[in-house]
Protein backbone atom coordinates (compact mmCIF):
# COMPACT_ATOMS: atom_id res chain seq x y z
CA UNK A 1 0.00 0.00 0.00
CA UNK A 2 1.49 3.43 -0.76
CA UNK A 3 1.44 6.00 1.61
CA UNK A 4 3.45 8.42 0.07
CA UNK A 5 1.29 11.57 0.92
CA UNK A 6 1.35 11.26 4.58
CA UNK A 7 2.91 13.64 6.48
CA UNK A 8 6.41 12.93 8.04
CA UNK A 9 6.79 12.76 11.82
CA UNK A 10 8.69 16.15 12.85
CA UNK A 11 12.22 15.92 14.83
CA UNK A 12 10.23 17.24 17.91
CA UNK A 13 7.56 14.73 17.67
CA UNK A 14 10.61 12.06 16.84
CA UNK A 15 12.33 13.86 20.15
CA UNK A 16 9.61 13.53 22.69
CA UNK A 17 9.64 15.77 25.78
CA UNK A 18 9.23 15.01 29.37
CA UNK A 19 8.31 11.32 29.62
CA UNK A 20 9.12 10.81 25.93
CA UNK A 21 12.29 12.53 25.53
CA UNK A 22 15.82 11.42 25.07
CA UNK A 23 16.69 11.33 28.32
CA UNK A 24 14.02 8.84 29.21
CA UNK A 25 15.14 6.31 26.42
CA UNK A 26 18.64 6.94 28.12
CA UNK A 27 17.44 5.24 31.37
CA UNK A 28 15.71 2.94 29.65
CA UNK A 29 19.12 2.04 28.04
CA UNK A 30 21.17 2.09 31.01
CA UNK A 31 18.03 -0.47 32.61
CA UNK A 32 18.38 -2.76 29.83
CA UNK A 33 22.04 -2.94 30.44
CA UNK A 34 21.69 -3.25 33.92
CA UNK A 35 19.07 -6.46 32.89
CA UNK A 36 21.69 -8.34 30.90
CA UNK A 37 21.98 -6.62 27.56
CA UNK A 38 25.21 -6.57 26.16
CA UNK A 39 24.98 -5.98 22.45
CA UNK A 40 26.20 -2.47 22.44
CA UNK A 41 24.15 -2.27 18.69
CA UNK A 42 21.07 -3.15 20.43
CA UNK A 43 21.22 -1.06 23.24
CA UNK A 44 22.24 1.79 20.43
CA UNK A 45 18.96 1.27 18.06
CA UNK A 46 16.89 1.08 21.46
CA UNK A 47 17.76 4.44 22.38
CA UNK A 48 17.14 5.63 18.95
CA UNK A 49 14.02 4.32 18.01
CA UNK A 50 10.93 6.36 19.26
CA UNK A 51 8.97 3.93 21.01
CA UNK A 52 6.73 6.47 21.66
CA UNK A 53 5.04 6.55 18.55
CA UNK A 54 4.13 3.12 18.20
CA UNK A 55 1.44 3.76 20.69
CA UNK A 56 -1.67 5.37 21.00
CA UNK A 57 -0.82 9.45 22.37
CA UNK A 58 -2.94 8.93 25.78
CA UNK A 59 -0.26 6.14 27.00
CA UNK A 60 3.04 7.53 25.05
CA UNK A 61 4.36 8.67 28.80
CA UNK A 62 4.64 5.03 29.94
CA UNK A 63 6.21 4.16 26.33
CA UNK A 64 9.58 3.61 28.12
CA UNK A 65 8.53 1.55 31.44
CA UNK A 66 9.89 -1.71 31.17
CA UNK A 67 6.16 -2.82 30.60
CA UNK A 68 3.89 -4.43 28.08
CA UNK A 69 0.91 -1.71 26.67
CA UNK A 70 -2.07 -2.40 24.97
CA UNK A 71 -2.35 -1.16 21.04
CA UNK A 72 -5.93 -2.35 20.53
CA UNK A 73 -7.44 -5.91 18.86
CA UNK A 74 -6.31 -7.65 22.20
CA UNK A 75 -2.45 -7.26 21.42
CA UNK A 76 0.42 -5.81 23.36
CA UNK A 77 3.73 -3.64 22.01
CA UNK A 78 6.32 -6.43 24.14
CA UNK A 79 8.02 -4.31 27.19
CA UNK A 80 12.14 -3.03 26.25
CA UNK A 81 13.65 -5.88 27.40
CA UNK A 82 11.72 -8.31 26.09
CA UNK A 83 12.21 -6.62 22.72
CA UNK A 84 16.10 -6.26 23.37
CA UNK A 85 16.48 -9.77 24.22
CA UNK A 86 14.86 -11.57 21.13
CA UNK A 87 16.69 -8.95 19.40
CA UNK A 88 19.62 -9.39 20.76
CA UNK A 89 19.55 -13.57 20.15
CA UNK A 90 18.34 -12.96 16.59
CA UNK A 91 21.73 -11.22 16.02
CA UNK A 92 23.69 -14.04 17.55
CA UNK A 93 23.72 -16.23 14.51
CA UNK A 94 26.82 -13.80 12.99
CA UNK A 95 25.46 -12.46 9.75
CA UNK A 96 21.87 -11.51 9.69
CA UNK A 97 20.60 -9.39 6.32
CA UNK A 98 17.06 -10.74 6.34
CA UNK A 99 14.46 -11.18 8.57
CA UNK A 100 11.02 -12.23 8.90
CA UNK A 101 8.97 -11.32 11.73
CA UNK A 102 5.25 -12.74 12.48
CA UNK A 103 3.22 -10.54 14.34
CA UNK A 104 3.42 -6.80 13.13
CA UNK A 105 1.56 -5.52 15.73
CA UNK A 106 2.81 -1.86 16.44
CA UNK A 107 5.45 -2.08 13.89
CA UNK A 108 7.51 -1.15 16.90
CA UNK A 109 9.58 -4.39 16.29
CA UNK A 110 10.31 -4.59 13.31
CA UNK A 111 11.24 -0.76 13.74
CA UNK A 112 14.09 -1.82 15.64
CA UNK A 113 15.24 -4.46 13.51
CA UNK A 114 15.52 -2.76 10.74
CA UNK A 115 18.08 -0.35 12.09
CA UNK A 116 20.08 -3.50 12.00
CA UNK A 117 19.41 -5.31 8.93
CA UNK A 118 19.38 -5.16 5.70
CA UNK A 119 15.35 -6.37 4.77
CA UNK A 120 12.53 -7.15 7.73
CA UNK A 121 9.45 -9.02 6.10
CA UNK A 122 6.41 -8.87 8.50
CA UNK A 123 3.23 -10.12 8.91
CA UNK A 124 0.07 -9.17 10.77
CA UNK A 125 -3.10 -10.74 10.51
CA UNK A 126 -5.12 -8.21 12.16
CA UNK A 127 -5.73 -5.52 9.21
CA UNK A 128 -6.45 -2.26 11.65
CA UNK A 129 -3.11 -3.31 13.10
CA UNK A 130 -1.15 -3.64 9.95
CA UNK A 131 -2.07 0.26 8.44
CA UNK A 132 -1.36 1.94 11.42
CA UNK A 133 2.05 -0.04 11.45
CA UNK A 134 2.67 0.90 7.75
CA UNK A 135 1.91 4.42 8.34
CA UNK A 136 4.20 4.57 11.36
CA UNK A 137 7.12 2.96 8.62
CA UNK A 138 6.14 5.87 6.41
CA UNK A 139 5.96 8.71 8.05
CA UNK A 140 9.61 7.64 10.13
CA UNK A 141 10.99 6.86 7.03
CA UNK A 142 11.71 2.89 7.07
CA UNK A 143 12.22 1.95 3.71
CA UNK A 144 13.58 -1.99 4.22
CA UNK A 145 10.34 -3.04 5.88
CA UNK A 146 7.96 -4.96 3.51
CA UNK A 147 4.64 -5.58 5.02
CA UNK A 148 2.05 -8.70 4.65
CA UNK A 149 -1.60 -9.19 5.19
CA UNK A 150 -1.10 -12.84 7.15
CA UNK A 151 -1.35 -14.77 10.16
CA UNK A 152 2.27 -15.71 9.36
CA UNK A 153 2.06 -19.62 9.77
CA UNK A 154 3.02 -20.19 6.49
CA UNK A 155 5.55 -17.44 6.91
CA UNK A 156 6.55 -16.10 3.43
CA UNK A 157 7.82 -18.89 1.17
CA UNK A 158 8.49 -16.51 -1.79
CA UNK A 159 10.55 -14.23 -0.03
CA UNK A 160 13.10 -16.76 1.90
CA UNK A 161 15.40 -18.31 3.03
CA UNK A 162 15.65 -16.02 5.64
CA UNK A 163 18.65 -15.65 7.68
CA UNK A 164 16.51 -15.02 10.96
CA UNK A 165 12.91 -15.22 11.93
CA UNK A 166 11.23 -13.91 14.87
CA UNK A 167 7.67 -14.27 15.81
CA UNK A 168 6.14 -12.13 18.62
CA UNK A 169 3.11 -14.37 19.57
CA UNK A 170 3.16 -17.82 21.21
CA UNK A 171 2.02 -20.95 19.68
CA UNK A 172 1.92 -24.21 21.56
CA UNK A 173 4.39 -25.62 18.95
CA UNK A 174 6.50 -23.84 16.35
CA UNK A 175 4.72 -24.28 12.22
CA UNK A 176 6.84 -26.65 10.16
CA UNK A 177 6.81 -24.33 7.66
CA UNK A 178 8.76 -21.08 9.52
CA UNK A 179 11.58 -23.25 10.34
CA UNK A 180 11.65 -24.63 6.41
CA UNK A 181 12.27 -21.06 5.71
CA UNK A 182 15.30 -20.63 7.75
CA UNK A 183 18.85 -20.36 5.51
CA UNK A 184 21.19 -23.47 6.81
CA UNK A 185 23.21 -21.48 9.78
CA UNK A 186 19.54 -19.20 10.46
CA UNK A 187 17.81 -19.18 13.98
CA UNK A 188 14.38 -18.74 14.50
CA UNK A 189 13.24 -16.78 18.22
CA UNK A 190 9.61 -17.77 19.22
CA UNK A 191 7.87 -18.04 22.69
CA UNK A 192 5.70 -21.27 23.10
CA UNK A 193 3.20 -22.61 25.08
CA UNK A 194 0.20 -22.70 26.07
CA UNK A 195 -2.32 -19.23 26.76
CA UNK A 196 -2.66 -20.33 30.44
CA UNK A 197 0.34 -22.35 30.90
CA UNK A 198 4.27 -21.26 30.86
CA UNK A 199 5.51 -19.89 27.72
CA UNK A 200 9.30 -20.34 26.91
CA UNK A 201 11.39 -18.30 25.16
CA UNK A 202 12.70 -20.94 22.18
CA UNK A 203 15.16 -20.93 19.60
CA UNK A 204 15.63 -22.70 16.84
CA UNK A 205 18.85 -23.02 14.63
CA UNK A 206 19.29 -25.12 11.56
CA UNK A 207 22.05 -26.42 10.51
CA UNK A 208 23.00 -28.40 7.39
CA UNK A 209 20.86 -31.77 8.09
CA UNK A 210 18.94 -30.87 11.27
CA UNK A 211 17.51 -28.19 13.73
CA UNK A 212 19.04 -27.91 17.06
CA UNK A 213 16.01 -26.15 19.92
CA UNK A 214 16.99 -24.95 22.63
CA UNK A 215 14.82 -23.01 25.28
CA UNK A 216 15.32 -20.09 27.73
CA UNK A 217 13.28 -17.96 30.46
CA UNK A 218 10.25 -17.67 30.58
CA UNK A 219 7.71 -15.17 28.83
CA UNK A 220 4.05 -14.10 28.69
CA UNK A 221 3.14 -13.04 24.87
CA UNK A 222 -0.72 -13.09 23.53
CA UNK A 223 -1.68 -16.75 21.66
CA UNK A 224 -0.88 -17.32 18.10
CA UNK A 225 -3.80 -17.39 16.64
CA UNK A 226 -4.59 -18.78 12.45
CA UNK A 227 -6.82 -16.32 10.21
CA UNK A 228 -7.25 -12.97 9.62
CA UNK A 229 -9.34 -10.26 11.02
Amino acid sequence: MAWSTLEKFSQAEIAGIGMTSQRTRNRMVERLQQQGIQDSRVLDVMGSVPRHLFMDEAIATRAYEDVALPIGGGQTISQPFIVARMTEILLGTGSVNKVLEVGTGSGYQAAVLSRLVKKVYTCERILTLLRKAEERFERLAFQNIRTRYSDGSWGWPEQGPFDAIMVTAAPESIPDALTCQLAEGGRLVCPVGRREGEQLLTVVTRTEDTFNVETGESVRFVPFLSGKS
